[in-house]
């Protein structure tokens, strides 16, 4: 002891010397119940066969110029993302390194709105946010390839876009802007002006592998307009004018590219085009150049969609297997033999801990790759996922399960009462889940340890694609290991906080 009193620093060292018994001790008693192990069987069963009931069940047909059918695998960019590549395109070949310069004087569109009178299509005069009109140039036209853009979008001001997931922003502007796009090599920089005269770099990109002869010229698009959970058409009309080009003396070709066909396979459905009028080019399209969120097919973690329900077995057990030490009373006010409460907390955390990562592991390693097979067996468009991701959201799924069991017990220990820790569990964990399924709320994955469902999303959110702000379009307000470690924390201040209230009782209780 020192003179104060206290203990030195190597005694409450020696004082975790027997933790190794007492975690053996608490996985004995965990193994000896039957109740928690059924819990954690029933946590499997209920993820996995909720996850391969959806996956058995979606059916996806598309219409195309052959008529309906399957639809087709998700068009791929650079890297491997889903993407869309629909735009119109009037264009020039330029060989080695050139340039071009125009200005969009004038941007307008169209939007489909829900319809007032059924049957009567509601259109008002209008762009969309992320409605987009420039400068582009791109390895070919085939769709898909690598490219970079300089654009006037329609309320995020001018942008330089590259490969569909890459974006940058450039300024907040509305009104009438210069665009330029100059190509040295690999190397594409897009600039803009407010009066043709003084230039701002917006961004430079390379293109690693552009061949010597790329497609230049001006292109709009505009993706749909989102309303409710659906999109409705929408389209984009830019007015170009003082266009110069440098390096590229032909004629302006025109291309509607990715323009998709009606069921007779002859007629464009939504086609874009383009109107000459003197030294102008009025260019008018639909569709969209970058990520395909949802309509790149089927996510990997809508697999995981009955998660939520399958953490309540474990949110049971983790309090449960807390509470079962009230029958010798409060933790660290029995005996002197008994383990001190922060050794105590801290071995029955590590093991439903353990024995919960374990759970969440076998249910996501069988429901995501299962789910994803039936889904391709079923000629189901499937969001392409690289072994990596998949690989986070598995494992990722087995530490929120841990988590969640940790914060259940740390819960448990904290109220003392087993009834109010469990539904304080799931109010904490389950219920902000399924209201941002439903699309109610989401800003409670952020604050709440729900966040932690984060990990498992398996396409991340882009900021420059607008999206139905739900789980089921999609959207997490927080980045995967960012929303694991909100989940995390809360588990940790749980434990901490019914170590301390405990600790607090037995120095009292011995005094």
């Amino acid at each position: 002891m020192t003179p104060s009193g206290t203990p030195h620093r190597s005694s409450r060292r020696a004082g975790w010397d027997g933790f190794p018994r007492l975690l053996h001790e608490q996985w004995t008693t965990f193994r000896a119940s039957r109740g928690w192990a059924l819990a954690m069987a029933a946590s499997v069963l209920v993820t996995v066969s909720l996850g391969l009931l959806i996956a058995g069940g979606v059916r996806s047909s598309c219409v195309t110029g052959k008529g309906e059918g399957p639809c087709p695998a998700p068009l791929v960019g650079p890297d491997g993302t889903a993407v869309k590549d629909k735009y119109y395109f009037v264009h020039q070949p330029l060989k080695g390194n050139g340039s071009l310069t125009a200005r969009v004087s004038d941007m307008t569109g169209q939007i489909r709105l829900p319809d007032a009178v059924p049957g009567v299509r509601n259109i008002k005069e209008g762009v969309v946010p992320w409605a987009k009109a420039g400068i582009l140039v791109r390895q070919s036209l085939k769709q898909g390839t690598p490219y970079a853009a300089v654009m006037l979008t329609g309320e995020h001001g001018v942008r330089m876009q590259y490969n569909f997931t890459h974006d940058v922003p450039g300024g907040p502007h509305n009104g009438p802007q210069w665009l330029r796009l100059i190509r040295s090599g690999d190397t594409i920089t897009g600039y803009e002006s407010d009066d043709g005269g003084t230039w701002t770099e917006v961004g430079a990109v390379k293109l690693t592998g552009l061949p010597e002869t790329v497609e230049i010229g001006l292109f709009a698009t505009s993706p749909g307009a989102l309303w409710e959970t659906a999109r409705a058409f929408a389209q984009a009309t830019a007015t170009f004018d003082q266009i110069k080009v440098q390096g590229a003396n032909g004629s302006w070709r025109r291309d509607d590219v990715g323009v998709s066909l009606e069921s007779d396979g002859r007629t464009p459905h939504h086609p874009g085009g383009v109107v000459e009028s003197g030294d102008k080019l009025i260019v008018t399209g639909g569709g969209d150049i970058g990520p395909a969120t949802v309509e790149g097919g089927v996510r990997a973690d809508l697999m995981l969609i009955g998660g939520a329900l399958g953490l309540i077995p474990v949110l049971v057990a983790g309090v449960t297997f807390c509470t079962a030490e009230r029958r010798r009373g409060p933790i660290g006010t029995g005996p002197p033999a008994e383990p001190r409460p922060a050794r105590l907390l801290a071995a029955k955390a590590a093991v439903v801990g353990a024995v919960a990562f374990v759970a969440g592991l076998v249910a996501a390693g069988v429901v995501v790759p299962a789910g994803l097979a039936m889904l391709r067996a079923h000629q189901n468009p499937v969001q392409p996922i690289t072994p990596g991701t998949e690989l986070r959201v598995i494992v990722g799924y087995a530490a929120l399960t841990a988590a969640a069991a940790v914060l259940a017990l740390g819960l448990a220990a904290l109220v003392e009462r087993g009834i109010v820790a469990i539904g304080l569990a799931i109010a904490l964990v389950v219920a902000p889940y399924l209201l941002a399924t439903a699309g109610l709320a989401p800003w409670l994955l952020t604050i709440t340890p729900a966040a932690g469902f984060a990990i498992t999303q398996s396409v991340p959110t882009f900021a420059h694609v607008d999206v139905d702000r739900s789980l089921l379009g999609g959207y997490y307000p927080l980045p995967p290991w960012a929303g694991l470690a909100v989940a995390c924390g809360y588990a940790a201040l749980a434990l901490g906080a019914a170590t301390a209230v405990h600790r607090r009782r037995a120095s009292r209780a011995k005094g």
